[in-house]
């Protein structure tokens, strides 16, 4: 039936086709070469012929007939301009030929009809940046779409240069992003062959160093003199740098020590050892936006590193505060566990109004959100502690010392839960030894990176559950170790900062300071690693306000690498090293420089 419709509707149109046909030769009346040829019928007439032939595509009839056309011009063109030769070469042959097949080239159109310039926009953009040269050199068309700023300026979000710019902001995003693969170029050599400047963050006030943290440019440390110091490796000679302790611990003598610090893009949190938590922001300085004081010593301290969200506990007691959209900082969360708090986290990712918060206590692992009213239970398992912690945006990893019989079955694991679901995703590890930290939040999408006690750092496919990489690393223990796509940094116990290439699992270099490594955080062009004593107190360390540069070795180091392209710059040099002879004295120093050696007639500079 539908067979015989169709024929119909093809009778139908044929002769609808053919009485215009006869209209226009009664209107005017047609060239020769019109009714012979056919060649300058119109477009839409040759199209419907052969839809009414029952062929699909018209396109390959038009192209056949304008070769054959060009053809058939080229052959006349060519024999009235040739004179007669009684040999043809060979060279003539070829050329003919050539000229042919270019002709034949030249006859496919890139697209039967115009699209829009939007449409074609969007389906430049899946196109990869040595797809779009290609298709720059096609027509003035198509490198005009292939040169969109739009585009470019895609491709510089995807690869993840420029993050929070417009499109407004560079003139030509193409150079940007070729100066930015240049740049990352330079630096991943850097990296590699340890090319840069090193710089020193010292207090000499601040005797024995106690806890460090980092965040972007910001740096903050706390020291047993009861001092907090904020460096922002941005700008070196910035004001807000010296963080002024609460009134109740400053009056205290002796002034307690600083047990844990935390600092965010936005604020920057001490706890002490007498229970009090000072609150600063990093733009102003100076006193403390926020102050409170728990029953007991603080044991744990987290700072969220995208929203205005502060946890502590103090043995079992947990705390959260938040600030409001005025900047008021209020408590929103108070709770009392069985145990001991041993680890706490905040996850990354969430909104100011619901936080989330993943800690440890002893043998169980629980997730605190203050809309609910106790914290969930995510694991617990008698007798297997929980040893280290760390979250994502959307998983909580944490290892499990095993014991007993328990140890038969692959010795200690890391359990990775959902923070969605609250189930187990994956478990991974088999090691006799404790595992001593985690780093997942810092870690490519699928990967996990931890040290254990028994010198290795391991590096696990969440997806596949299996080992990417086992390196043995440090003789006394990996004590801290992020990664990235293609290396791995980590910190021992005996001082020693290793960087890995992760795929050949080959050192790349290493770096040595007195005390275990507590702190390493790197990002695309810095590191930074802080040596933190265990012993706060060293015996016959005589550190006084007097003596500032007596035993050095005891109070800790930190270490700030740039491996940027101009780190070795005038503007990247610290201030000290840019002192000239003609100052009197350092920067922050307190010791003369002496002059030239040239100016002393046989004589050495004086201190």
């Amino acid at each position: 039936m539908a067979e015989d419709e169709l024929a119909a509707f093809r009778e139908r149109w044929k002769h609808e086709l053919t009485s215009k046909k006869d209209e226009q030769r009664l209107v005017c009346a047609p060239s020769p070469s019109w009714v012979n040829a056919g060649q300058d019928q119109p477009e839409y007439v040759s199209i419907a012929r052969s839809l009414l032939d029952g062929r699909c595509s018209p396109l390959l009839d038009r192209i056949q007939e304008e070769r054959s056309r060009r053809k058939r011009e080229y052959q006349s063109t060519s024999s009235e301009s040739l004179q007669p030769q009684t040999k043809t070469r060979k060279e003539e042959k070829l050329v003919d030929q050539l000229i042919e097949d270019l002709n034949e080239v030249n006859d496919i159109p890139f697209f039967d009809i115009e699209l829009p310039y939007e449409l074609a926009l969007k389906i430049f953009q899946y196109l990869s940046c040595t797809e779009l040269g290609r298709c720059a050199q096609v027509s003035r068309a198509w490198r005009v779409l292939a040169e969109d700023g739009v585009l470019w300026f895609k491709m510089c979000m995807n690869e993840g240069y420029h993050q929070g710019a417009s499109v407004s902001d560079s003139p030509c995003w193409k150079s940007t992003l070729r100066d930015c693969r240049s740049s990352a170029k330079t630096v991943c050599f850097n990296w590699k062959n340890r090319v840069g400047s090193i710089s020193q963050l010292q207090f000499e006030l601040g005797k024995v160093l106690c806890d460090v943290s980092s965040c972007d440019n910001f740096v903050l440390a706390g020291y047993t003199s009861g001092d907090v110091r904020l460096w922002d490796t941005l700008h070196w000679d910035s004001t807000a740098t010296y963080l002024k302790t609460n009134s109740l611990s400053a009056n205290t003598e002796p002034r307690p020590h600083v047990s844990h610090v935390q600092v965010s893009g936005t604020v920057a949190a001490a706890a002490y050892e007498d229970g009090c938590v000072d609150l600063w922001s990093t733009e102003t300085g100076g006193e403390p936006i926020h102050h409170y004081q728990s029953p007991g010593r603080v044991q744990t301290l987290a700072l969220s590193c995208d929203s205005p969200v502060l946890g502590s506990s103090a043995g079992p007691d947990i705390r959260l505060d938040c600030a409001d959209e005025r900047g008021y900082w209020r408590t929103i969360y108070q709770a009392q566990l069985p145990k001991t708090v041993k680890s706490l986290v905040l996850v990354p990712g969430r909104r100011q109004q619901h936080p989330l918060a993943a800690l440890a206590a002893e043998e169980a692992v629980y997730l605190l959100d203050p809309r609910e009213d106790e914290p969930r239970t995510l694991h617990s398992v008698y007798g297997h502690p929980v040893t280290c912690l760390d979250a994502s945006e959307s998983d909580v990893a944490f290892g499990v010392k095993r014991s007993g019989w328990a140890m038969h079955d692959g010795g200690n694991k890391i359990h990775i839960y959902s923070l969605e679901t609250g189930k187990p995703v994956a478990c991974v590890g088999n090691s006799p030894g404790d595992f001593t930290c985690i780093n997942l939040r810092d870690s490519p999408p699928h990967l996990l990176v931890c040290g254990n006690k028994d010198r290795r750092v391991r590096v696990f496919d969440l997806r596949a559950g299996s080992s990417v990489a086992s390196l043995y690393a440090h003789h006394l223990g990996v004590t801290s170790a992020q990664i990235d796509d293609w290396k791995i940094v980590s910190g021992g116990g005996e001082g020693l900062v290793c960087v890995w290439e992760m795929r050949m699992g080959a050192k790349l270099w290493e770096m040595h300071n007195r005390h275990p490594v507590r702190h390493v955080r790197f990002n695309t062009s810095t590191l930074l690693t802080a040596n933190i004593p265990d012993d706060k107190s060293p015996r016959g360390a005589c550190i006084t306000d007097d003596d500032l540069t007596a035993h050095r070795r005891h109070r800790g180091v930190i270490c700030h690498y740039d491996f940027s392209e101009d780190a070795l710059s005038q503007d990247h040099i610290l201030p000290i090293c840019r002192s000239n002879y003609t100052e009197s004295y350092g920067y922050n120093y307190n010791i003369s420089l002496a002059v030239p050696y040239d100016r002393l007639s046989g004589s050495h500079p004086s201190h």
